[in-house]
């Protein structure tokens, strides 16, 4: 598994995660789009100093993405999204180790203290591999997603530098 910075050679890869019906449901997107969209947006990515988007390619193939994004940089925080292309890809170990990768990257490259995510509280696979890697829930934010007619929860969930340093010491 390699994780590289998004370009236009992985729009057809988001395309197709991004109107994959199960992906949709996991992420709770709403957003429509098309491949020319799809293109446009892994062409600026490089441009958004505030973000990091990154590809998640095993061999030649796009298996999805992971971002850290909504930077807050007064309080050293930002945020991490990561999406798999669907169920051909899921149980692979592909989340759990770009999600390692660049937590790691993000604590020992850059001063940031703290990674927050929000997953919604059906997805149980996700929020497995979100404590198995050392992200603590904080709370839950009830009603958060609205799909098909039903309301879901979603769990808060964060992971800071004084956590990950001496976990991933002992990884090394």
């Amino acid at each position: 598994m390699t994780l590289t910075p998004v370009g236009p050679e992985h729009a057809e890869g988001l395309y197709e995660l991004v109107t994959d019906p199960e992906v949709r449901r996991l992420t709770g997107s709403h957003a429509e789009f098309d491949r020319d969209t799809a293109r446009q947006w892994y062409l600026t990515r490089g441009e958004r100093p505030e973000r990091l988007d990154l590809a998640i390619t095993a061999g030649d193939a796009y298996v999805g993405e992971i971002v850290l994004n909504e930077l807050d940089a007064a309080n050293l925080a930002c945020n991490l999204r990561i999406a798999l292309l669907g169920s051909r890809v899921f149980g692979r170990g592909y989340g759990t180790e770009a999600i390692t990768l660049v937590l790691d990257h993000a604590f020992t490259t850059t001063p940031l203290h703290r990674i927050s995510l929000d997953v919604h509280a059906f997805n149980d696979r996700a929020r497995h591999v979100y404590k198995k890697v050392g992200f603590v829930e904080e709370g839950v934010r009830r009603d958060a997603l609205l799909w098909d007619g039903e309301w879901h929860d979603s769990v808060a969930m964060s992971m800071l530098r004084t956590e990950w340093l001496p976990r991933s010491e002992s990884l090394a």
